[in-house]
């Protein structure tokens, strides 16, 4: 993170903390936070859970398919570092996946088999409120984060967290476990979307998603209501509707 420019960490943390703004996207702004985080460290990939309404994580976004993958296997096991990062408050930083079978011995060799070799881990959090957390995971074996670099990232975190309570206190005034609930329901629909449109162009799941974000921004429309209708009336979108 050393060779970031300043103007380019401000551009960041600006484009972060901008949630009060109309029709606020909510899971495109959780996919922007784990492309943007991932990006300033040049990790191999970055993954993004929140609480839902009984305080259970979730998985919400992720820079790819692979890291979705690693992700619910770790839900599903309940252990790895976004559940220790999201339990304890703290970051987890530098684990090298080899020789961290002890701490995580399902999580471990499971993500060292997809081809990561460290992860790290930031709460989002504000003063003791832990909403979630943010999985960096490296390609090379610990060490991706010196000691100015988690302050950062940590921070980045901490500004996205107020940014998703401020929209929910100011714009929509509803509990911020209803508002997450509702985008985790909404990413049933897009999961559904995602693997419909790379059956009909036989591309990866990765590059239909893709294709998906970019019509609903090129075509100023929610990218939920985007994947609903990729689902129900692929006719309806002819930018996507033919391979």
């Amino acid at each position: 993170m050393s060779g970031v420019s300043a103007e380019r960490l401000a551009s960041i943390f600006v484009e972060v903390a901008d949630t009060l703004v109309d029709e606020f996207d909510l899971l495109e702004f959780l996919h922007m936070l784990t492309d943007r985080a991932r990006s300033l460290v040049n990790a191999a990939a970055a993954g993004l859970m929140l609480a839902d309404e009984r305080g259970r994580l979730e998985f919400m976004a992720g820079s790819d398919e692979n890291v979705r993958l690693i992700e619910l296997f770790q839900l599903q096991n309940d252990q790895g570092p976004c559940l220790e990062a999201y339990r304890t408050g703290q970051p987890v930083i530098n684990v090298d996946l080899a020789a961290a079978a002890s701490r995580w011995p399902r999580f471990a060799p499971r993500a060292s088999e997809a081809g990561f070799r460290s992860v790290h881990a930031f709460p989002l959090r504000l003063r003791s409120q832990v909403i979630g957390a943010l999985n960096i995971f490296g390609s090379t074996t610990g060490g991706d984060f010196g000691a100015a670099d988690v302050p950062i990232m940590q921070a980045l975190a901490d500004v996205a967290t107020i940014g998703l309570m401020q929209e929910r206190a100011i714009r929509r005034s509803e509990a911020l476990t209803e508002q997450l609930q509702g985008a985790l329901n909404s990413r049933i629909i897009i999961e559904q979307a995602k693997g419909a449109l790379a059956q009909v162009h036989d591309v990866s799941v990765d590059e239909a998603f893709r294709r998906i974000r970019a019509y609903a921004r090129n075509h100023n429309r929610r990218l939920t209501e985007v994947a609903a209708l990729i689902v129900t009336d692929l006719a309806s979108l002819p930018g996507l509707a033919q391979p």
